[in-house]
Parts: C-alpha cells; structure tokens; sequence
C-alpha cells in the first residue's frame, strides 16, 4: 500500500495525500482499470476507504484511496473543511492523476464511497464522465442528512438553524476567534442518540478505528455549504453509469441509498441490501465489508474489465 502525493488539479495550492494498491501479479508495462475509493465524512484513507480499496486490490483493480481537500494529510489552509462540492471535485482530481499514469486505461476508470464519500462519488460522476461505473456502500447524501436527519423524518424547512450557525460560524472566525467546529460523529459516547450512532462514536474514538488524522469533526463554517447540497441533483438526467449500490436493512441511513436508486437514470442499476446490517458495519465488520467487496468487485469487472 504505497503512500503518493500529488498536486489537486482543481486547487493547485493542495497536495493531495493517498495510498494505491495493486493487484497480485501487477504489470506496469500494461494498462490496466483502476478505482477511486473515497471515505466517509470525517474519515481519512487509513480507514474503511483504505480497507476497501485494499480488498478491491485483491481482486484485480488497480485502487487508490485518498485524504479529501483540507482533511487527514492531505493539503489545505482551512483544516477540516468540509463542503460537498469540495469532495466531489476531489474524486475528479483524483481521476486528473489517474489519467497521467501509464498502466491505468483512462476507459475504465470506476469510483466507489463509503457514506458521505458515496454521495460525493455518486455527484462527481453525475458531471464527470471518464466514471464509467459507479458504487456505494451505505451512502449519504450529507446535505440530505443535515436537513432531514438521520433517519430522514425531519422537514427540509427545520434546519435553517443549522443555517444560522453556519453563518454565525463565519462570522467568528471572521474576528480572529478559534476557529469553530462541530461534530461530524458523536464526540463522546453518551452524546450519541442510536447504537448505530455510537458506533460511529466507537469507531471515530476507540481502537476500533481510531486515527490522529481523523479527530471526528469539521469546522462548522461548513454547515452553509452542506445544508442545501444534494448529491443527486440531476441524477435522474445524468447519472447514466451502471450504478452498484449496498446498503443494510437496519440501517438509519437506507432512506438515502433508496433515494439515490431511484432518481439515477442509469439503465443498469441494482440495490444490494444486506439483512441485519446497519449502517456502521460496512466501516470495518468482516462479513459486511466481506459482502460488500462480493457485489463491487465482479461489478467493476463487467463494465471496467480485467
């Protein structure tokens, strides 16, 4: 598992930290598919993303599993910054290095997210089209989640709170204050209102899955540019690439994954649900992350190749 760097194409000033994974009996003299793997929010590459990219390796795909703008190593002023669209053009930075590498085929370029890394992959390729497949595990539309909750049984209209702080947010960090931050996990393990949601307390903040580069929160600042996001808007015109998509039925979350199949357009879509699942144990349970990697891999293989 190689550690790179390379310059985001889209935002020169930022170095991009990732790791890349080969498969057994990997020729560079030869091209071969590759997929981008993106991580959830708050998470960095050495976590579920990493874990993925690795299984999906095994499996015969070049992968690389990177640090979004601003977050883990990755370069960026403002730390733990945190808006969609900034994800979303990092999937396509990620893909401008790709493209430069001469043992990946620019044809057959897939990319695959784990929760709020699946919608930014999922909005990425609604606009980019060298994505010619697409799949996501337990996904979130974090704008969605913001204004609806995580359930998705809160009105759109009741998080203009979550407005007000954002730009109250601004404002102090305007005045030279600490810059504020708020949760993207429960902080501590009594704040969490769900078992699924205290496990995402466990995995951001036990060993578990702890990392010193994903500390579990983001600057609040970011609240005005999450809130009125949607990671499928347009879908139901543009996101025509196969889609694969994997969810638990106990999951808090499913409501999104629904959403998502079905507003794509794709010709070629499946929802893979996964019984007693929740949302957390495609992080890192074996059997999940197991039958997950059982859906992707042969999915990338029909529409990427070997």
């Amino acid at each position: 598992m190689p550690k790179i760097s390379f310059t985001n194409a889209n935002s020169p000033a930022i170095e991009i930290s990732a790791v890349i994974d080969f498969p057994d009996g990997f020729d560079e003299t030869r091209t071969c598919p590759a997929v981008v793997v993106s991580h959830p929010g708050g998470g960095v590459k050495e976590q579920t993303a990493g874990t993925c990219a690795a299984r999906l390796a095994e499996a015969g795909f070049a992968t690389i599993a990177c640090d979004a703008s601003c977050q883990g190593e990755s370069g960026g002023a403002l730390r733990r910054l945190a808006p969609p669209h900034i994800r979303t053009e990092d999937v396509s930075a990620v893909i401008d290095h790709l493209t430069t590498l001469p043992f990946v085929d620019n044809d057959r370029i897939g990319a695959m997210g784990v929760c709020a890394g699946a919608g930014c992959t999922a909005d990425a390729a609604i606009v980019d089209r060298r994505i010619k497949a697409v799949g996501t595990v337990s996904a979130v539309n974090i704008g969605a989640m913001f204004r609806n909750g995580w359930t998705g049984e809160v009105k759109s209209g009741d998080a203009i709170p979550l407005l007000e702080a954002g730009s109250a947010a601004r404002t102090s960090d305007a005045s030279g204050a600490p810059t504020a931050t708020m949760p993207l996990a429960p902080m501590k393990e009594e704040d969490a209102p769900n078992e699924e949601l205290r496990q995402a307390w466990e995995h951001h903040h036990t060993q578990r899955a702890q990392c010193a580069a994903a500390p579990g929160f983001a600057t609040a600042r970011s609240l005005d540019q999450i809130v009125a996001c949607d990671a499928c808007a347009m879908a139901e015109t543009f996101l025509t690439q196969p889609l694969q998509i994997v969810a638990g039925a106990e999951a808090g979350s499913k409501w999104m994954s629904d959403d998502l199949f079905a507003r794509a357009a794709s010709a070629e879509k499946d929802l893979h649900v996964v019984e007693g699942a929740d949302h957390m144990q495609f992080y890192d349970g074996e059997v999940c992350v197991a039958e997950a990697v059982a859906k992707l891999a042969p999915f990338f293989h029909r529409h990427l190749g070997d």
